[in-house]
């Protein structure tokens, strides 16, 4: 028996517009845009994607499940991050090489140092 990732879901106040932020941030394309279940994905066929879905309370705690993002430039990066409505999150890192941001609605997320070439 083999499994197939097909999405993450996120619970979210107002799953379309934090599903759209999360594409432009992406650069990826909506597949379902239903107002109470908003799904992305890197293109229509490919998979894992986002998937948004409303729920009635809100954030309340750091996240159990946070997504990784690995960028050529860190700094141009969060700076982009940054401008589309993202903020800097602390969840008690401290110093560290990444860079913990939070979307719209709160959920962290971390900008990694560029690899180091090998």
């Amino acid at each position: 028996m083999a499994l197939e990732w097909e999405q993450v879901v996120v619970d979210a106040a107002d799953p379309v517009a934090l599903g759209r932020w999360w594409a432009a941030a992406l650069g990826w394309v909506v597949v379902d845009d239903a107002p109470e279940e908003y799904e992305i994905r890197p293109s229509r066929d490919r998979l894992p994607g986002l998937l948004f879905v409303r729920v009635p309370e809100g954030k309340q705690v750091k996240n159990r499940l946070h997504l990784d993002f690995r960028p050529e430039d860190q700094a141009a990066e969060v700076s982009r991050l940054l401008s589309l409505g993202a903020r800097h999150a602390d969840v008690g890192q401290g110093e560290q090489p990444w860079v913990t941001l939070a979307d719209p609605e709160g959920n962290e997320f971390c900008v990694l140092a560029a690899r180091r070439p090998s």
